[in-house]
């Protein structure tokens, strides 16, 4: 498994197992966010977007976001730094592709100096919480922050770990 920054010729691959990724977790809808899960150029353009390769073939995807104040941030945390859009391909899934983009945003935070990294998930996403909680991240329920989206109010859980 290798870990690097996305290429632009990766971007519609991205979106297509972002997209992928995001319907095996809801129950095959993702609504209206499916536009933005499919903005990779966007997303490249606020944060890095790095990607892990098996065989060749992209698997997963994962957007660093160096600190707040930009457009992919969704945390106040000046000492911070966030991971958004961990997603992997349901056909590569538990191959380690989540926990290397994971691991690999956590050390684009430690060599930026960060303190910590800061993430939110959606509920339905519990292989994922499983996996923040293997590496040490801490769910922070003072946190979390509830959206509204076109299916109504929906709650976003905050995650936590020391980069330290």
């Amino acid at each position: 498994m290798i870990v690097r920054e996305a290429l632009p010729a990766e971007f519609d691959r991205i979106a297509e197992l972002t997209v992928a990724s995001y319907r095996d977790v809801h129950g095959g809808e993702v609504g209206g966010y499916e536009a933005h899960l499919r903005d990779v150029a966007t997303r490249a353009s606020a944060s890095t977007v790095l990607v892990a390769v098996l065989d060749g073939t992209v698997v997963g995807a994962a957007a660093y976001v160096p600190g707040p104040g930009g457009p992919m941030s969704d945390f106040e945390d000046a000492d911070g730094c966030g991971m958004r859009m961990l997603a992997v391909d349901p056909d590569f899934q538990h191959r380690g592709a989540g926990r290397a983009l994971a691991e690999a945003c956590m050390s684009r935070g430690r060599s930026d100096g960060r303190a910590r990294m800061v993430l939110f998930s959606t509920g339905d996403m519990r292989v994922a919480h499983h996996l923040y909680v293997e590496l040490g991240f801490r769910r922070e329920v003072e946190r979390d922050r509830e959206i509204e989206t076109e299916a109504g109010p929906l709650l976003l859980l905050a995650f936590e770990r020391s980069l330290r």
